[in-house]
Protein backbone atom coordinates (compact mmCIF):
# COMPACT_ATOMS: atom_id res chain seq x y z
CA UNK A 1 0.00 0.00 0.00
CA UNK A 2 1.38 3.40 -1.02
CA UNK A 3 1.74 6.37 1.27
CA UNK A 4 -1.02 8.13 -0.70
CA UNK A 5 -3.40 5.22 -0.10
CA UNK A 6 -2.61 5.17 3.61
CA UNK A 7 -3.08 8.93 3.84
CA UNK A 8 -6.39 8.75 1.97
CA UNK A 9 -7.67 5.95 4.20
CA UNK A 10 -6.67 7.90 7.31
CA UNK A 11 -8.55 10.99 6.06
CA UNK A 12 -11.68 8.93 5.38
CA UNK A 13 -11.51 7.29 8.81
CA UNK A 14 -10.88 10.64 10.45
CA UNK A 15 -13.86 12.21 8.66
CA UNK A 16 -16.07 9.28 9.62
CA UNK A 17 -15.00 9.51 13.27
CA UNK A 18 -15.67 13.27 13.33
CA UNK A 19 -19.09 12.71 11.78
CA UNK A 20 -19.85 10.03 14.38
CA UNK A 21 -18.84 12.31 17.24
CA UNK A 22 -20.82 15.28 15.90
CA UNK A 23 -23.96 13.21 15.24
CA UNK A 24 -23.67 11.56 18.65
CA UNK A 25 -23.40 14.96 20.31
CA UNK A 26 -26.27 16.50 18.33
CA UNK A 27 -28.68 13.55 18.14
CA UNK A 28 -27.72 11.70 21.31
CA UNK A 29 -27.12 14.60 23.72
CA UNK A 30 -28.21 18.05 22.56
CA UNK A 31 -31.50 17.08 20.87
CA UNK A 32 -32.76 14.87 23.77
CA UNK A 33 -31.80 17.59 26.25
CA UNK A 34 -33.63 20.22 24.21
CA UNK A 35 -36.78 18.09 23.86
CA UNK A 36 -36.70 17.20 27.57
CA UNK A 37 -36.22 20.84 28.53
CA UNK A 38 -39.13 22.03 26.37
CA UNK A 39 -41.36 19.24 27.69
CA UNK A 40 -40.52 20.04 31.31
CA UNK A 41 -41.04 23.75 30.77
CA UNK A 42 -44.26 23.68 28.75
CA UNK A 43 -45.83 20.27 29.53
CA UNK A 44 -44.45 19.41 32.94
CA UNK A 45 -47.46 17.36 34.07
CA UNK A 46 -47.68 15.24 30.93
CA UNK A 47 -43.90 14.83 30.66
CA UNK A 48 -43.84 13.29 34.15
CA UNK A 49 -46.58 10.74 33.54
CA UNK A 50 -49.73 12.78 34.30
CA UNK A 51 -49.35 11.96 37.99
CA UNK A 52 -52.22 12.48 40.42
CA UNK A 53 -51.40 13.45 44.00
CA UNK A 54 -53.53 13.45 47.12
CA UNK A 55 -53.85 16.34 49.56
CA UNK A 56 -50.64 15.23 51.26
CA UNK A 57 -48.65 15.43 48.04
CA UNK A 58 -48.35 11.66 47.68
CA UNK A 59 -48.52 10.28 44.14
CA UNK A 60 -51.50 7.91 43.90
CA UNK A 61 -51.31 7.01 40.21
CA UNK A 62 -51.60 8.35 36.69
CA UNK A 63 -54.69 9.94 35.16
CA UNK A 64 -53.98 7.90 32.01
CA UNK A 65 -54.30 4.40 33.53
CA UNK A 66 -57.44 2.99 35.14
CA UNK A 67 -57.36 1.31 38.54
CA UNK A 68 -59.73 -0.90 40.48
CA UNK A 69 -61.13 -0.30 43.96
CA UNK A 70 -61.71 -3.67 45.59
CA UNK A 71 -61.94 -5.24 49.02
CA UNK A 72 -59.24 -7.75 50.04
CA UNK A 73 -59.74 -11.14 48.41
CA UNK A 74 -61.46 -13.58 50.77
CA UNK A 75 -60.93 -17.33 50.99
CA UNK A 76 -62.99 -19.11 48.35
CA UNK A 77 -63.45 -16.02 46.17
CA UNK A 78 -62.25 -16.12 42.57
CA UNK A 79 -62.20 -12.34 42.37
CA UNK A 80 -62.43 -9.63 45.05
CA UNK A 81 -65.67 -7.76 45.66
CA UNK A 82 -65.74 -4.04 44.85
CA UNK A 83 -65.18 -1.61 47.70
CA UNK A 84 -68.47 0.27 47.44
CA UNK A 85 -67.34 3.37 49.31
CA UNK A 86 -65.45 4.34 46.13
CA UNK A 87 -66.63 5.21 42.65
CA UNK A 88 -66.11 2.16 40.49
CA UNK A 89 -64.44 2.13 37.05
CA UNK A 90 -65.51 0.21 33.97
CA UNK A 91 -65.38 -3.58 34.41
CA UNK A 92 -62.12 -5.07 33.18
CA UNK A 93 -59.79 -7.96 33.84
CA UNK A 94 -56.97 -5.65 32.78
CA UNK A 95 -56.99 -3.52 35.94
CA UNK A 96 -55.04 -4.19 39.08
CA UNK A 97 -56.51 -3.39 42.51
CA UNK A 98 -56.01 0.00 44.11
CA UNK A 99 -57.08 1.85 47.23
CA UNK A 100 -56.00 5.30 46.08
CA UNK A 101 -52.33 4.51 46.57
CA UNK A 102 -49.30 3.48 44.54
CA UNK A 103 -49.30 -0.15 45.62
CA UNK A 104 -51.15 -1.72 42.72
CA UNK A 105 -50.17 -4.34 40.18
CA UNK A 106 -51.13 -4.36 36.52
CA UNK A 107 -52.43 -7.76 35.49
CA UNK A 108 -52.89 -7.46 31.73
CA UNK A 109 -54.18 -5.17 29.02
CA UNK A 110 -56.62 -6.09 26.29
CA UNK A 111 -60.22 -6.73 25.33
CA UNK A 112 -62.15 -10.00 25.28
CA UNK A 113 -62.45 -9.93 21.48
CA UNK A 114 -65.80 -11.74 21.71
CA UNK A 115 -68.62 -10.96 19.30
CA UNK A 116 -71.73 -9.11 20.45
CA UNK A 117 -73.84 -12.29 20.33
CA UNK A 118 -71.32 -14.47 22.17
CA UNK A 119 -73.24 -16.32 24.89
CA UNK A 120 -70.49 -15.91 27.49
CA UNK A 121 -70.21 -12.18 26.81
CA UNK A 122 -73.99 -11.75 26.97
CA UNK A 123 -74.00 -13.53 30.34
CA UNK A 124 -71.18 -11.32 31.62
CA UNK A 125 -73.07 -8.19 30.66
CA UNK A 126 -76.31 -9.51 32.16
CA UNK A 127 -74.58 -10.37 35.43
CA UNK A 128 -72.74 -7.05 35.49
CA UNK A 129 -75.98 -5.10 35.01
CA UNK A 130 -77.65 -7.00 37.85
CA UNK A 131 -74.65 -6.27 40.09
CA UNK A 132 -74.70 -2.56 39.22
CA UNK A 133 -78.41 -2.35 40.04
CA UNK A 134 -77.95 -4.20 43.34
CA UNK A 135 -74.78 -2.39 44.46
CA UNK A 136 -76.01 1.12 43.68
CA UNK A 137 -79.54 0.90 45.02
CA UNK A 138 -79.99 2.40 48.48
CA UNK A 139 -82.99 2.63 50.83
CA UNK A 140 -83.78 6.05 49.34
CA UNK A 141 -82.65 5.52 45.74
CA UNK A 142 -83.61 2.68 43.40
CA UNK A 143 -81.53 1.94 40.32
CA UNK A 144 -83.48 0.42 37.44
CA UNK A 145 -81.90 -1.78 34.74
CA UNK A 146 -82.78 0.86 32.14
CA UNK A 147 -80.70 3.40 34.09
CA UNK A 148 -77.46 1.44 33.67
CA UNK A 149 -75.20 2.95 30.95
CA UNK A 150 -73.17 0.76 28.60
CA UNK A 151 -69.80 1.63 30.14
CA UNK A 152 -70.96 0.28 33.51
CA UNK A 153 -71.17 -3.26 32.10
CA UNK A 154 -68.58 -3.34 29.28
CA UNK A 155 -64.82 -2.95 29.31
CA UNK A 156 -62.82 -0.73 26.98
CA UNK A 157 -60.59 -2.06 24.21
CA UNK A 158 -57.43 -1.73 26.30
CA UNK A 159 -58.99 -2.70 29.60
CA UNK A 160 -57.23 0.29 31.15
CA UNK A 161 -59.73 3.09 30.50
CA UNK A 162 -59.35 5.62 33.35
CA UNK A 163 -62.66 7.36 32.63
CA UNK A 164 -66.35 6.63 33.00
CA UNK A 165 -69.34 8.48 31.59
CA UNK A 166 -71.04 11.19 33.69
CA UNK A 167 -74.14 8.98 33.64
CA UNK A 168 -72.30 6.12 35.34
CA UNK A 169 -70.70 8.48 37.86
CA UNK A 170 -74.09 10.02 38.71
CA UNK A 171 -75.64 6.57 39.08
CA UNK A 172 -73.09 5.83 41.83
CA UNK A 173 -73.60 9.09 43.76
CA UNK A 174 -76.24 7.89 46.24
CA UNK A 175 -74.32 4.74 47.13
CA UNK A 176 -71.04 6.64 47.61
CA UNK A 177 -72.78 9.29 49.70
CA UNK A 178 -74.36 6.67 51.94
CA UNK A 179 -71.15 4.64 52.40
CA UNK A 180 -69.15 7.74 53.32
CA UNK A 181 -71.82 9.51 55.41
CA UNK A 182 -71.87 12.46 53.02
CA UNK A 183 -74.73 14.51 51.64
CA UNK A 184 -75.92 13.51 48.18
CA UNK A 185 -75.66 17.07 46.89
CA UNK A 186 -72.07 17.33 48.07
CA UNK A 187 -71.13 14.15 46.16
CA UNK A 188 -73.02 15.34 43.10
CA UNK A 189 -71.02 18.57 43.20
CA UNK A 190 -67.83 16.51 43.42
CA UNK A 191 -68.81 14.63 40.25
CA UNK A 192 -69.68 17.86 38.47
CA UNK A 193 -66.31 19.37 39.41
CA UNK A 194 -64.49 16.37 37.90
CA UNK A 195 -66.53 16.06 34.70
CA UNK A 196 -64.58 16.97 31.57
CA UNK A 197 -66.52 18.06 28.48
CA UNK A 198 -65.82 17.41 24.81
CA UNK A 199 -62.48 18.67 23.50
CA UNK A 200 -63.04 22.01 21.77
CA UNK A 201 -66.74 21.48 22.37
CA UNK A 202 -67.26 18.78 19.75
CA UNK A 203 -64.55 16.05 19.90
CA UNK A 204 -64.94 12.99 22.09
CA UNK A 205 -67.47 12.45 24.85
CA UNK A 206 -67.92 13.98 28.31
CA UNK A 207 -66.05 11.89 30.87
CA UNK A 208 -65.10 11.56 34.52
CA UNK A 209 -61.64 10.39 35.55
CA UNK A 210 -62.23 7.82 38.30
CA UNK A 211 -58.86 8.17 40.02
CA UNK A 212 -59.12 11.96 40.15
CA UNK A 213 -62.68 11.69 41.48
CA UNK A 214 -61.80 9.12 44.15
CA UNK A 215 -58.73 11.11 45.19
CA UNK A 216 -60.95 14.16 45.69
CA UNK A 217 -63.43 11.98 47.58
CA UNK A 218 -60.71 10.73 49.90
CA UNK A 219 -59.49 14.28 50.50
CA UNK A 220 -63.07 15.29 51.30
CA UNK A 221 -63.70 12.45 53.76
CA UNK A 222 -60.38 13.08 55.48
CA UNK A 223 -61.01 16.82 55.65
Amino acid sequence: MTNNSVSSTARVLGAGLRALLVLTLVCGVLYPLAVTGVAQALFNDKANGSEIKDSGGRVVGSSLIGQRYDLPLKDGEESPAPDLKWFQPRPSNGLGSNSVNTQYSLILSGATNRSGDNKELVQWVTDAKAAVVKDNSTPTYEVKPADVPADAVTSSGSGLDPDISPAYAELQVHRVAEKNNLGVEKVKALVADHTTGRLLGFMGEPRVNVLELNTALRNLTRG
